[in-house]
């Protein structure tokens, strides 16, 4: 076997490892997303925009048709607007976050049907109701896939009409959270409203939280040492240059680094081991594009 065969098959393994990783990531994902919908959401009428909000309001209108059927309903109709006007590419993991959504949510509904708020404190469900399709979303949206429904939309007004995203999103939103408020009353409504904007925030914090590195810079005395434990015992590979103290001006080999938060630690004990006088600095780093992280 040649060379270039055997690195075509190890290319092979790893886009299928990352593919299997994805797959996971999404499923998790999706099915928060439907727990929540279908314990917490729909039993307190908390509707936070998108599709499964709109299919909430829907449900409520006409009560004898369920979420789930309105989910299929609208996720359908904009995956064929979406296909229609954005094209097969833009898709992507669109048309199987969608379809595996509303499967998810029926299934829920069929499996543990709820009717009623399963405690008596709303602003508790609420919590729960905020929290984990937010965690959900991060994970989602981490991959680079979306749950689709009115974001879809947002894509087309954007494409054709020059919209941005984020506003054309929330004019949706704020539009089904109303609607909403009217059916229910102010009560429910200004919960809706304040998941709302308590989603977005957490969507933010879950996204950041999760692509958290350390970028660390070292200044030691036994700069080989250092090296050999980053690439050998970190798996690692770092960016080194030649500095000069100010007081000293001594010159000194400063090594640059991008970790985890767990690689940091280990990075933190093995200095202190080995030259407690080095001079370490760590600064957070809410993203990493490269080799070793996450692709472009």
């Amino acid at each position: 076997m040649t060379h270039s065969n055997k690195f075509s098959i190890r290319l092979t393994r790893e886009d299928c490892g990352r593919f299997g990783k994805t797959f996971f990531l999404l499923n998790v994902g999706l099915l928060l997303y439907a727990v929540t919908l279908n314990f917490f959401c729909t039993p307190n009428n908390f509707v936070f925009g998108g599709a499964t909000g709109l299919s909430i309001v829907l449900a409520s209108v006409f009560p004898g048709i369920s979420v789930g059927a309105f989910m299929w309903a609208a996720n359908l109709g904009m995956l064929l607007l979406g296909f229609l006007f954005l094209g097969k590419r833009v898709m992507g993991w669109t048309l199987y976050s969608s379809v595996m959504l509303s499967a998810f949510c029926s299934l829920f509904e069929t499996l543990w049907p709820v009717t009623e708020p399963i405690t008596d404190d709303p602003f508790l469900e609420l919590c729960f109701a905020i929290f984990l399709p937010a965690a959900a979303s991060g994970l989602i949206f981490n991959i680079g896939a979306s749950t689709g429904g009115t974001e879809i939309i947002a894509m087309i007004l954007h494409k054709y009409f020059g919209f941005e995203i984020g506003r054309a999103l929330l004019i949706s939103d704020l539009g089904i959270v109303l609607w909403a408020a009217c059916l229910f009353g102010p009560k429910t409504g200004l919960y809706c409203i304040l998941g709302v904007a308590a989603k977005c925030t957490v969507v933010d914090t879950a996204i950041e939280s999760l692509n958290l590195r350390k970028v660390c810079t070292i200044i030691s005395q036994k700069p080989d040492e250092v090296r050999e434990f980053i690439l050998h015992t970190l798996n690692r590979t770092a960016t080194e240059e030649v500095v000069t103290g100010s007081y000293t001006r001594e010159p000194k080999t400063a090594i640059m680094v991008a970790l985890t938060s767990r690689q940091a630690l280990q990075l933190r004990d093995f200095l202190r081991r080995t030259d407690p006088g080095a001079f370490l600095t760590i600064v957070n780093s809410s993203e990493i594009i490269g080799k070793g992280f996450r692709a472009i």
